[in-house]
């Protein structure tokens, strides 16, 4: 299945506050928005330039750290980006958005169970937290435990019913299942949502004699 899945970077968490100014009157507040500001704009690098502006006046600014953390991993700097989702959660624990992003590095890096891990605090601190659902279920399937990951893509179904990825992947929980019947109605239901299914997925349910569009 290599790259039948694609993972869900969502939500941007900034924080409210009186924090420290800077010799040109920004506090810190101000600047960390003004760095989420530039992460919406698609400006990592300016971006991760305020964010740290704002962590040298506060340096225990959990959410400044969160959302250079953020940059970092929009910008592809993924160790960085680890680094600082690690302080933010050693500053405050209950960041539910610096979990859910370490858990897409340590996918990446193929560790699911540590991914898992994280991906479980999210929705522990947040349990409507949908692409924390589907992306553990995704964990879950490459440890071939298909039953949770089944569970996984239909709660995140339950929370988003338009969320047509969650329903691809559930149908690749289901075919693995050998349960061609429902992988091929999860097809449909994706499809239906104007979903791009993983071809990968359609041909092996044309191989196994169904899967028909």
């Amino acid at each position: 299945m290599q790259r039948a899945f694609r993972i869900l970077a969502v939500l941007i968490f900034i924080t409210v506050g009186l924090m420290a100014c800077s010799p040109q009157g920004k506090d810190a507040k101000s600047l960390n928005d003004e760095g989420v500001n530039l992460i919406k704009k698609g400006q990592y690098d300016q971006a991760i330039a305020k964010l740290s502006q704002a962590i040298q006046l506060d340096p225990k600014y959990a959410i400044a750290y969160d959302n250079r953390g953020l940059a970092e991993y929009l910008n592809k700097s993924y160790d960085k980006a680890l680094t600082d989702f690690n302080k933010a959660i050693e500053l405050n624990p209950k960041i539910a958005g610096a979990y859910y992003y370490r858990g897409l590095i340590t996918f990446r890096k193929k560790d699911y169970n540590k991914a898992i891990a994280d991906y479980s605090k999210a929705i522990e601190l947040n349990p409507k937290f949908v692409v924390a659902y589907n992306n553990r279920g995704m964990a879950y399937y490459r440890i071939n435990d298909y039953d949770k990951a089944i569970a996984d893509f239909s709660k995140a179904i339950e929370l988003d019913p338009k969320l047509g990825q969650a329903y691809n992947n559930r149908a690749f929980a289901y075919f693995q299942k050998k349960d061609n019947s429902k992988a091929e109605e999860d097809v449909k239901k994706a499809q239906a949502l104007k979903y791009d299914v993983s071809k990968e997925l359609l041909e092996n349910l044309r191989g196994a004699g169904g899967g028909k569009k």
